[in-house]
Formats: structure tokens, C-alpha cells, sequence
């Protein structure tokens, strides 16, 4: 089974008064939910199979976004196993009269697959070309390991 698109999604959104809280800096929660969607619709675009989130790991906030401000969310696969996936996000902001993009938080989100009875299905293997994508790539699985571990040092 091979992947159907290797492409990263892009979302932009505006920084709206409701979205902000009362130092006009966007809610951390709001961020967190636009690179949630942009890392799950990543999963959709690769595998075309729906995916539900089960982990969010390193997540680094770096700088605010004000209100005015645009965002750029972009998640992109860097790692599957049988029937889990992981996107890195990384959130910019954008501003307006120059377009110039500045960093604000990155992460790496993990979901699994599911089907309409919401059992894991099996996802296409994504498989790193470049040396970016081999770091990247590793970063994830030492991510999922660990998640892993700690799963099994609850469940003993």
C-alpha cells in the first residue's frame, strides 16, 4: 500500500479578539487546536483513512501571536508504523504588509487510524528520502518509543 500524497497541508487563519486572551496574545489552546487539524488532515491527505489523535509530544511554544496577526499551520507526515502516523506541525505567524513568516511553536502529533467501528486500521509506510527526512523520521520513532515504554510502565 503506498502513500497517496507525501505533501504537507498548510492552514491560514487570522488572530481574532475572541481568540486571544487579555494580554491580545492567542490562547495557547487555539494553536494547539489549528495544528491538531492540521496534522490529522495530513494523515487523511497521506493515507486517505480517518485518524483520530492519541499523542502530542515536544510541543515547544517559541513566541506569541497577536491579535491582527495570520497564521500558518503546517503539518506534514514524517513517521507511520502499522497503523499509527506522526506530523510534525510547525505554526508561524505572518504579518500582513510584508508576508514575512516568523516561528511559534512546534510539535509532533501522533494518530491512529480507525474505521467506522473505531478499531486501528493499517496505514500506508511513509518512507524518508532526504537526510531532513531521516532525522526527522528518527525524532518521531524515539518519540514513539518512549511513549510506548511509558505505556507499559502504567499497564505493570
Amino acid at each position: 500500500m503506498e502513500p497517496y500524497s507525501t505533501e504537507p497541508v498548510t492552514l491560514i487563519e487570522e488572530v481574532f479578539p475572541q481568540d486571544t486572551n487579555a494580554y491580545n496574545t492567542l490562547f495557547g489552546g487555539r494553536l494547539l487546536s489549528l495544528m491538531d487539524k492540521a496534522g490529522g488532515i495530513a494523515c487523511a491527505k497521506f493515507a486517505h483513512r480517518e485518524f483520530v489523535t492519541i499523542s502530542i509530544d515536544t510541543l515547544t511554544f517559541i513566541a506569541p501571536a497577536r491579535q491582527g496577526d495570520l497564521l500558518e499551520v503546517s503539518g506534514q507526515v514524517v513517521y507511520t508504523s502499522s497503523h499509527t502516523a506522526c506530523t510534525k506541525v510547525t505554526a508561524y505567524t505572518m504579518s500582513k504588509a510584508t508576508w514575512e513568516k516568523s516561528i511559534i511553536c512546534e510539535g509532533y502529533f501522533f494518530f491512529v487510524a480507525i474505521d467506522s467501528m473505531m478499531r486501528p486500521i493499517p496505514v500506508p509506510q511513509f518512507t524518508p528520502e532526504s537526510d531532513e527526512e531521516h532525522v526527522e523520521w528518527e525524532k518521531a520513532k524515539t518519540i514513539r518509543d518512549n511513549m510506548l515504554a511509558q505505556k507499559a510502565k502504567r499497564e505493570a
